[in-house]
This record gives C-alpha cells, structure tokens and sequence, in this order.
C-alpha cells in the first residue's frame, strides 16, 4: 500500500476515527443498544437466527447443516500499535459461533482480535469453514504493515494467518499469509500490509483473499509439522480515480472474498480502497495461470459472494459508497448479472452494515451490523 492513509483494508474502514484523510468516521463500532438487533431487511418472511455477536463477518454451512459464523471481536486492553487509521489494541476477543437446530453457541474463543477505542475498527476472525472430517479452517485478520505482528505479543502470532484444527482440540497455523506477503509483496505497494479474509476450500488446499495484499492466493495442506506453501493465484491492481478533494489518485482493489462458480472459475468480490466510491467495485472471474477478468462492474463495496443454482449473489457494505456514510452504513443483498450491474436487482435492502452471505435451501443467511460490540446478527432472507 502507499504511505497515504488509503483505508483500503475492507476491516480497517470499519472505523476511521482520528482519520487525517477524512477528517471524520466514516463508520464507528456500534453498540449493541443501537444495533436494532442487527438489523431486519425489508422481507416480511425474514427472520434473525444468532444474534448479540461481536462484529460477525463471514460464514459459511458445515456438512450436518450446522451455520458457523466469524466473530472479528472487540480488541482488548493489550499491547497496541499505530497504523494508518490510528491506534489499535490487542485483546482474545474473537470467536466463532455455531448455530445448530436452532440453538447458538461459541465453540472457538479467545482468539485475536484488534480494535480501536470502544472497539471501534474491530479486525480478527473473518471467515470459517468446517469440513466433512469435522475440521475447520479460519482466516484472522491483521490489517496492518506486516511487521506490527512482532509487536503485539505472542498471542497475535496467529493475525494474519489461516489457522486449522479441530473443534475442542488445540488448533495450528496452516499458512502465513502476512509472512508470504511481508516476503513477496505481489502488488508492489509501498507499504507490506496482509489482511487474510475470505477462504475457500479446494480438493487440494484452500484458496483465500488477501484484501491487504491485494491478492488471490493459494495453499496447500501443512504437511510434517511445515507451515503450508502459500503462492499468489492473481493480484489485482490499482485504478485511477477521481478524488473528493479534486484531482485523481490511486484507488486500490481490495478484494474480500473468493467463491468457486459453475464454471470452475474463481469469482472473488471487491470493497475498493479510499474513496470507496459508488458504483466502482467489481467482481473479477479468475482463473489461474490468466490476468482477472471482470465478471460484474457498476457495484458499492462489496464485501461476500455466494453462488447457487447458478446464481451469483452478493453482499454490499454501503450501498451510497462508505465515504458517503454518516454512521452505521446501510447495505444489500443484491442479485449479479454478468456485465453492469449500475441497475441493481435487490434481493434484500436497508441492511446494517451486512457483510458475509452463505446459502441453503432456498435461502440466504447474511450477517448484520457487523461492526457492532455485541450487536450483530444473522438474518435468514428467502431467495424466492
């Protein structure tokens, strides 16, 4: 990243207090009092499955049905660092929550988080699959230079990496993301910054965003006690855009999830970097060995993607862009159509912040209010 505060990490623009580029929050950690208990969309038939949840990000369905949700946390009282949005601190604040037969329950706790004051700018847990042999996979967000991890104490040495194991056993680092990025830095930015968030699982591995590092990356499986080998699939560079303050800058893509389509191809959505205008964000068809390509253009901050029965569908932030925000942003589930989507097909609208969108059995399952300090929600909207 440049050395001018972009804000282009899709976590660290959940704050932005103190920001000396806008000069305003853009969005503040809300709390649970003024979350409306994340949120209802717009859908009579819509109704709140898990709820009280600490900035919920992605999530995803187990084999048995069973709906696992990233929690990014609250930070803590521990060692802080100061980066391009201000300071944050340390704390085991993040989790994962299950929801089974109706019943919720924190399985995984006590995992990094790192936040801002009043949990402001919370970063830590951001997507978790579990698979058919009961092991899970989760991807922790650091969100900064790559060498603020060593400053954080030992309990941080999991930011930035995806991290595997098994519920109710001690878990291990996968891959080391925020390392391959510290020592590669595929998109040649300024400044080495990681930020791990959405992951897929592949027959050979697992594929995941790096929304810091601007790249799609891939992994294999820790194999004898050795980290897994981690290697850039696509990177995805910056754009010229005009600026609020006149003039044009450098608007980084920031890519914030990865699903597999009908095709074969890897389809992986776009938040955009400062100034996070409307209608700018993409979703890039990649496949590998080949540049991105744009699958969709003419769509606001997107944060997840979910195909099914052959449509694509995604989650928006922010629907006016988050610079145009003036509190808790308000966002979309939409429809994508290959090709412009500047007309949009809204499957569920006037959502709290929403970010991560899973499907099953005819319905999608999109976390809310997902900068709020106990305040988030799951919201189950019908398809049809």
């Amino acid at each position: 990243m440049s050395s001018r505060p972009l804000l282009s990490r899709p976590l660290s623009v959940m704050a932005l207090t103190g920001s000396a580029v806008l000069a305003a929050s853009v969005l503040t950690a809300a709390p649970a009092a003024t979350a409306g208990g994340g949120g209802v969309p717009a859908r009579s038939a819509s109704s709140v499955v898990a709820e009280h949840l600490n900035s919920p990000r992605q999530l995803s369905f187990g084999p048995d049905g069973s709906l696992y949700v990233a929690e990014a946390g609250t930070g803590g009282n521990g060692r802080c660092v100061t980066g391009e949005t201000g300071e944050v601190c340390f704390g085991r604040t993040g989790s994962v929550t299950r929801v089974r037969h109706g019943v919720q329950r924190r399985v995984l706790t006590r995992l990094p988080s790192l936040a801002g004051m009043d949990a402001a700018e919370p970063i830590g847990p951001a997507d978790v699959h579990v698979t058919r042999h009961g092991r899970y996979v989760l991807s922790i967000g650091i969100g900064q230079d790559t060498t603020a991890r060593r400053s954080l104490g030992r309990h941080a040495r999991r930011m930035g990496t995806l991290v595997s194991g098994r519920f109710g056993h001690r878990s291990r680092v996968l891959a080391d993301l925020a390392r391959f990025e510290a020592a590669h830095n595929p998109d040649h930015s300024e400044h080495r910054d990681s930020d791990p968030t959405g992951v897929l699982m592949t027959r050979h591995g697992y594929v995941a965003t790096d929304s810091g590092g601007n790249t799609l990356v891939r992994t294999g499986h820790r194999h004898r006690g050795h980290l897994a080998h981690v290697r850039a699939v696509a990177v995805f560079p910056d754009v010229t855009v005009p600026e609020p303050s006149g003039g044009t800058g450098p608007m980084q893509a920031v890519p914030t999830s990865v699903a597999l389509g009908p095709d074969g191809a890897y389809y992986v959505s776009q938040l955009t970097g400062f100034p996070f205008p409307a209608g700018a964000a993409h979703v890039f068809r990649v496949v590998p060995g080949h540049a991105p390509s744009v699958y969709a253009s003419g769509l606001t901050n997107v944060t997840d993607l979910a195909w099914s029965h052959g449509r694509l569908y995604a989650v928006q932030i922010a629907d006016d862009g988050l610079l145009a925000a003036t509190g808790l942003p308000m966002g979309s589930l939409l429809r994508v159509h290959r090709g412009d989507n500047t007309t949009e097909d809204t499957v569920a609208g006037n959502l709290p912040a929403p970010y991560g969108v899973a499907i099953r059995h005819g319905a999608a399952y999109v976390t809310t209010c997902s900068v709020c300090a106990g305040g988030g929600a799951v919201t189950r909207i019908p398809l049809s």
